[in-house]
C-alpha cells in the first residue's frame, strides 16, 4: 500500500507531453537563435509551405521545403555554392508555445543534432 502513491505520481507524469502546435509555425516570419560551441548565431527568415528565404550575416539562402509531418521537414537549399550547402537538412519541431518553437536539426542521414529557438517576428 506504501507504494501506490508512488504508482500514482509516476503514471501522472509519464502522460505529461510537450505542447506541440506546428501547423502554427509552418508558415510566416521568424527569427532564430542556435548557440554552437558558446557562440550565439542569429538569423531572420520568412517560410511558406514550399519556401524559405533565411538572411544570415548579411547573406541570403534560400531553400526548398518538403514537410514530412506537420513537425518536421526537411530543406534543400536552391543554388548551393559549395558541398555542405549540397546536403539537406532535416528539422523537427521538439515544443511550442504561443510565439516559438524549439528545434532539432541535423543534415540528412547525421545522427549529430544541434538545437535552436525560432521566434514569431511580428
Amino acid at each position: 500500500m506504501r507504494f501506490l502513491p508512488f504508482v500514482a505520481c509516476l503514471l501522472l507524469f509519464n502522460c505529461y507531453e510537450s505542447q506541440r502546435n506546428c501547423r502554427d509555425f509552418k508558415t510566416g516570419n521568424f527569427y532564430s537563435e542556435v548557440e554552437i560551441e558558446g557562440t550565439v548565431y542569429k538569423s531572420v527568415f520568412e517560410r511558406s509551405e514550399s519556401l524559405q528565404v533565411e538572411v544570415y550575416d548579411n547573406k541570403i539562402d534560400s531553400a526548398q521545403l518538403r514537410w514530412i509531418n506537420d513537425c518536421e521537414v526537411i530543406f534543400k537549399t536552391i543554388n548551393p555554392k559549395n558541398m555542405a550547402e549540397r546536403k539537406d537538412v532535416h528539422l523537427k519541431i521538439l515544443t511550442t508555445t504561443d510565439s516559438s518553437y524549439t528545434y532539432e536539426y541535423s543534415y540528412v542521414g547525421e545522427s549529430k543534432k544541434q538545437k535552436g529557438v525560432a521566434y514569431r517576428a511580428e
